[in-house]
């Protein structure tokens, strides 16, 4: 058995174990950089299979369908910020980055421009 499904292997028993979402989001986590597209895929198909339409349905509408609007922030902007851009589809991140930088005055906007400029060098 290869050492990176060793690892998922011992993963799904801690995350059935706690069976919390914080488990079960760093299952996710450690699958996307422990298995290929291929397996996790294979992986998603099977756990469907498992369950009833009905339900099977549920799950992958949960999956794909994005994290919604951002909620509001009460501590601090940026934790919540990146909790939510965890969840959310490409779409929303495009959408909802797009729209804040254009609610943002001119000034901010430039201070903005500078700091992904930095972020690209130092890249």
């Amino acid at each position: 058995m290869q050492t990176a499904h060793k690892r998922m292997s011992k993963m799904l028993g801690y995350s059935l174990t706690l069976g919390d979402f914080d488990a079960w989001f760093a299952f996710s986590a450690v699958a996307t950089v422990r298995l290929s597209e291929t397996e996790r895929a294979a992986l998603a198909f099977a756990a469907l299979k498992s369950l009833s339409p009905s339900k099977a349905e549920l799950a992958a509408d949960a999956a794909i369908s994005g994290a919604g609007s951002p909620s509001a922030s009460f501590f601090g902007g940026m934790e919540d910020a990146r909790s939510w851009a965890n969840f959310a589809s490409r779409s929303e991140l495009k959408a909802h980055a797009l729209a804040a930088y254009e609610a943002l005055p001119v000034t901010d906007q430039m201070a903005f421009r500078r700091h992904i400029s930095e972020v690209e060098i130092a890249l």
